[in-house]
């Protein structure tokens, strides 16, 4: 089974609270990766996370530290978040560029994913910005250069359009599948395999890169892109535990 290193998706919120002439601020953590930890685990894949705040400073640095893992997994975490490592944005200390340490990883036989959402591929306002990053180079996908939102709030249906070893026989293939709240309008790469679609965008995206393999999902693994209805359904579960497998080139 997979040793997965899964980073990112967890927030934090500052409210101020207005009342009358008085305000006071209140502060919330959350992380939204439940799902796809419990699908991993349940599949018996081992798992490492690193909320996005622990990620910043611990994040492996080089390809000897990455070869830990069989998979490295970013999902709503911005690149900034693993560029600019705390000593060296508050202190200007040298650090090594943990991107390019993932495309090099990737490239010497690593499976790597990203999974989409507010700070993944361009993401919000293009904050995420990863179009230029190594780690742009080894994705089976190009990226739009700015927002590359596609908010439905109405639902959209995802369409399986490829046999793979990832897709075939998947709960809900020959049904329907529950629909998605929004995606990341992504462009395949030649040579790429676009196995689900979701309006006219691919969602699920996979290729090799040098010696390694790896995979784009345009959408989230959580609210509010993925409701729960999306979560819970079998498909998800299944899809997930054999994306690690297929990336750990375990199938």
């Amino acid at each position: 089974m997979a040793k997965i290193l899964f980073a990112g998706e967890s927030w934090s919120v500052t409210s101020v609270h207005a009342k009358g002439f008085d305000t006071f601020t209140t502060t919330e953590y959350a992380e939204g990766g439940d799902a796809i930890i419990a699908a991993w685990r349940d599949g018996g894949h081992e798992v490492v996370y690193q909320p996005a705040h622990v990620a910043a400073r611990q994040f492996p640095s080089t390809v000897e530290e990455l070869s830990e893992y069989d998979v490295v997994v970013l999902s709503d975490v911005g690149a900034n978040t693993l560029l600019l490592h705390p000593e060296t944005f508050s202190r200007g200390v040298k650090h090594g560029n943990r991107l390019d340490a993932i495309r090099d990883w990737t490239l010497a036989g690593g499976g790597f994913a990203m999974v989409g959402g507010y700070m993944t591929f361009q993401g919000i306002e293009a904050k995420a910005n990863y179009r230029a990053t190594g780690v742009a180079e080894v994705l089976p996908i190009e990226m739009e250069i700015g927002d590359d939102r596609e908010e439905r709030p109405e639902g959209v249906r995802p369409e399986f359009v490829a046999s793979h070893v990832l897709v075939d026989d998947l709960p809900g293939r020959d049904g329907e599948t529950p629909e998605l709240l929004g995606y990341q309008r992504l462009i395949a790469k030649p040579g790429s395999e676009t196995l689900m679609t979701v309006g006219p965008h691919p969602l699920l995206v996979v290729g090799e890169a040098g010696q390694g393999r790896s995979l784009a999902y345009a959408s989230d693994i959580g609210p509010h892109w993925a409701p729960t209805e999306f979560t819970d359904w079998p498909g998800f579960v299944a899809l997930w535990q054999r994306a690690a497998s297929w990336l750990a080139k375990e199938i």
